[in-house]
């Protein structure tokens, strides 16, 4: 990919790939996300992508309450990854009853409505 590559088509290919990318500023250091072309802490254009470690902790959630027959009800929360971002997500093999302010998961690529989205899954205590 060319630095003319949208930094959102560039974390959605990622995805695609399997791999959850994240991009960090070669001027503070912090990683940033949602994709951009400067850095929110210090304004600098040195962003480079790395690969995100996967692990995290759910910072909010919510139960959404749908039919049975539409599929039932599932969460969507806000991850905070051990990089320091974060983002939203579903925690996908835990009742979304149960998912908690504090749980420690790990986010994938997995898929959501058809497209590669990153999800989430309990760790084990």
């Amino acid at each position: 990919m060319t630095d003319e590559t949208p930094p959102d088509r560039v974390f959605r290919d990622g995805l695609t790939e399997g791999r959850i990318r994240l991009q960090r500023c070669g001027g503070c250091e912090a990683f940033v996300f949602y994709p951009r072309v400067l850095c929110p802490h210090c304004h600098s254009t040195d962003l480079s992508w790395q690969d995100a470690s996967g692990d995290g902790v759910i910072h909010t959630t919510t139960t959404v309450r749908q039919k049975p027959e539409r599929g039932g009800d599932y969460n969507v929360c806000m991850v905070e990854l051990a990089e320091g971002v974060r983002m939203m997500s579903r925690v996908e093999d835990v009742d979304p009853s149960e998912v908690r302010i504090g749980m420690a998961v790990r986010a994938v690529v997995g898929e959501i409505d058809g497209a590669s989205a990153v999800v989430l899954h309990a760790k084990e205590a």
